[in-house]
């Protein structure tokens, strides 16, 4: 059987002691005291040094890694317990693919906006120099050849700002381009052709990035071999001076065709194809 008790209300003396402090023992003050003495506090110190559990391994001046700090990210604890929870997979495929994603990861770092590089060489110079250098080829306004790397992976290009330089034409056909670099192909008030063909990693999300861009003069801008959808055309308003855009099949779908129909009539002057034909 159970038995009753009849439970007693805290008088007001009670509460009050309780709410402001009263020599109750629940109200006990924890940590330390705001005065220590000195050698306490050095002890206290060591003591939080020593039960550190991991130093990362970019601020280890003794380990090999210490080289990639500029890569290290300051917080991976949970990386790195996400990792242990995992079991180990040493087969060659699995290997292979983490140093595949460890050099995608140092590149698209290495892709980074420089805004020094654009400040001093201006942005006509610092483009060709990012594009030509990963492999792409680029010709400015007077030139009737392309500049690009030579077998000796040498190119001719200034290395400090010349007024009256102005880029025209970009080719970043079949390049390694990542999304981190879409950022370097900006302003450049007097480009007309564009091309990003075969450039595989190359999807709606770069497009928009691209298509934001102060591009006021782009007059062809080819698309063919990237992994665009309709859905990433919908952008292309925001370049008012584009005449030929060039992709894989504008007839592949009602959604493809939609879309294409759209644009030509937002813009008459543009025309879709597949070939410059």
């Amino acid at each position: 059987m159970f038995k009753l008790v009849r439970y007693a209300r805290p008088t007001l003396r009670c509460r009050a002691q309780c709410m402001h402090g009263g020599p109750s023992k629940d109200n006990i003050e924890i940590g330390p005291k705001a005065n220590l003495d000195p050698e306490l506090e050095k002890q206290i110190e060591s003591d939080k040094q020593r039960l550190q559990w991991r130093t990362p391994y970019s601020e280890r001046p003794d380990s090999f890694y210490s080289a990639f700090k500029l890569f290290a990210s300051e917080n991976r604890n949970s990386e790195l317990v996400e990792k242990m929870q995992q079991p180990i997979n040493l087969a060659p495929a699995a290997i292979l693919e983490w140093w595949q994603k460890r050099r995608a990861n140092i590149e698209a770092h290495m892709q980074k906006f420089i805004p020094e590089r654009h400040a001093t060489l201006g942005d006509d110079i610092a483009t060709a120099h990012f594009i030509v250098h990963r492999g792409g080829s680029v010709r400015f306004r007077g030139d009737t050849q392309w500049i690009k790397m030579d077998d000796d992976d040498q190119y001719d290009l200034p290395r400090h700002h010349v007024p009256g330089m102005v880029l025209e034409e970009v080719r970043c056909d079949g390049m390694q381009l990542f999304y981190e670099g879409m950022e370097n192909i900006q302003k450049l008030l007097r480009l007309k052709h564009l091309s990003f063909e075969n450039v595989s990693l190359f999807d709606d999300w770069y497009l928009d990035r691209i298509s934001g861009n102060t591009l006021p003069s782009l007059e062809k801008l080819n698309l063919r071999g990237t992994a665009i959808t309709h859905r990433g055309l919908n952008c292309l308003y925001r370049l008012p001076s584009l005449k030929l855009l060039l992709v894989d099949d504008p007839e592949k779908d009602i959604h493809w065709k939609l879309t294409v129909a759209m644009l030509e009539e937002w813009n008459p002057s543009l025309r879709v194809a597949s070939s410059d034909q």
